[in-house]
């Protein structure tokens, strides 16, 4: 999804800086599903202003410069609507914690098996989190998306708690082997 169709969502949920929607790509209801950073949002919402999509409007700040507040204007809302109407592309899940794993073997097995460990507590975290969440009052679009989110996070959960330790053991037996072997290649 494009930044400016995701600074348009976060504009629909109501007025907010540019600090405030990357607020919500950090902490909000977009964080474990999409990310926007300062580099891209500013520059979006620059192009949606000038295209009549937001209205921006300068809040004084004390000791600060001015706080500019973005709303969505009826133009933006047909934009927003148009871009969530095509097909989504496939989804990519980019996690450097897959990426470390597919490496495992490289690492030492204490620190693979920490690795697990603290994304084990994460996942609890994060579910616990999200349990406490009242989606009742909610659209059933919001409730959908929380309950997918929920069933992913508990789902990698049960799987690392179920294979973490046959994870550690196969990789402390084969680690021994991928040391000789780098051994060998950095002596060739």
């Amino acid at each position: 999804m494009d930044v400016r169709t995701l600074c348009l969502g976060v504009l629909y949920q109501g007025e907010a800086s540019g600090y405030e929607i990357k607020k919500a790509f950090e902490e909000g209801p977009f964080s474990h599903f999409q990310d926007a950073s300062f580099g891209s949002i500013y520059p979006a919402l620059g192009r949606l202003s000038t295209e009549g999509l937001v209205a921006c409007t300068q809040m004084a700040q004390e000791k600060r410069p001015d706080k500019k507040v973005y709303k969505l204007t009826d133009k933006g809302n047909d934009a927003l609507i148009t871009s969530i109407l095509a097909p989504p592309a496939p989804d990519k899940y980019a996690s450097d914690f897959f990426f470390i794993l597919y490496f495992a073997e490289l690492l030492p097995t204490p620190q693979v098996a920490m690795l697990l460990d603290q994304r084990i507590s994460l996942y609890k975290n994060i579910i616990e989190r999200m349990s406490e969440c009242d989606l009742s009052s909610k659209p059933a679009g919001r409730q959908l998306c929380h309950g997918l989110g929920m069933t992913v996070y508990k789902s990698s959960l049960e799987y690392l708690e179920k294979h973490r330790d046959s994870f550690i053991s196969k990789l402390s037996s084969s680690s021994q082997d991928i040391t000789s072997t780098n051994s060998n290649r950095h002596a060739s």
